[in-house]
């Protein structure tokens, strides 16, 4: 049966909480994490685009860009179309693979301080009024339940991590592009899409004590299915066509968010940062974010 339905979280007694999602999010236990007792600690994982932000991170900083001048006149343009296409019908395998190599060719040679820079100034302008009010209350609640929230996107880690920051997530999981002499070389360092999400998560869960099948994850793109496959608690936030029908074969919710909100409207928690935090918390998530991701690729490499 199809489970679609706004996102309103049951409360551990089994009564629906306004503005939440049903999949009942209890309590992790006071004394969670990885202590000597060797309890589990549990995590909510999040997808961004169109699970936490009702546009594409990637091409959501064009404009700024532009002004910039990091791209022209032509490629504000085509990122325009671009974000109309992924808005109306998501993006498949083939449409991601078009995407990463358009931005990587775009990316080569810019000046990474000059982007860490426009997206710290323009990010609460460009993204605080399109978050979810949804999933800004998800990750309230995981907070509240003593879980830590980790983001996962497949977009550029320089501007996943300010976005992070801006939600007050406990980690980061993002694309890294290469960097030479302080500028992209066009090349990617780490994909985080598909099968590497499912992947890193395993890795964070390793070194972080998280317990996988207690765990949470959120995403509208069929792509992510190994991510949703990964834990115990998946649901399909907007999903395009083919995570609708997965998610009601294994009768997975299947919530709708479409409200957005600004944070600062919000409570005290999600008061904006100032810009040097935002650049402070990214170049911090970096370093966590590059240990977790050898750890997960260690993992994977096959014993000799």
């Amino acid at each position: 049966m199809d489970t679609t339905e706004n996102a309103d979280i049951a409360d551990h007694d089994g009564n629906s909480a306004p503005g939440s999602a049903s999949n009942d999010i209890a309590p992790t236990p006071a004394h969670s994490g990885r202590h000597p007792f060797g309890v589990a600690r549990t995590a909510a994982f999040f997808d961004l685009d169109k699970t936490i932000i009702a546009k594409s991170s990637a091409l959501a900083f064009s404009r700024p860009f532009y002004q910039g001048g990091l791209i022209n006149r032509r490629a504000v343009l085509k990122s325009a179309y671009a974000q109309f296409l992924f808005l109306v019908g998501g993006a498949d395998h083939d449409q991601m693979e078009k995407m990463r190599e358009y931005l990587s060719a775009l990316t080569r040679g810019w000046n990474v301080q000059q982007v860490r820079e426009i997206v710290a100034e323009t990010l609460h302008g460009l993204i605080d009024p399109i978050i979810y009010d949804e999933a800004a209350s998800l990750i309230e609640q995981h907070h509240a339940a003593g879980r830590d929230v980790v983001i996962v996107s497949s977009s550029g880690s320089e501007v996943v991590e300010p976005i992070g920051a801006l939600l007050g997530a406990d980690r980061v999981i993002a694309t890294r592009l290469k960097i030479e002499d302080g500028r992209y070389t066009g090349e990617i360092d780490y994909y985080a899409y598909a099968e590497n999400k499912a992947a890193a998560i395993r890795g964070l869960a390793e070194t972080e004590g998280y317990d996988l099948p207690a765990c949470y994850a959120y995403s509208d793109s069929i792509t992510d299915l190994p991510l949703l496959e990964a834990v115990g608690h998946p649901s399909a936030v907007n999903p395009d066509r083919a995570l609708r029908k997965e998610a009601v074969a294994r009768e997975w919710p299947v919530l709708v968010f479409d409200r957005p909100v600004q944070l600062r409207r919000r409570l005290p928690e999600f008061a904006a940062p100032s810009r040097s935090v935002v650049l402070t918390v990214a170049a911090c998530t970096a370093v966590l974010t590059a240990g977790v991701l050898w750890y997960a690729a260690r993992r994977q490499r096959p014993l000799a």
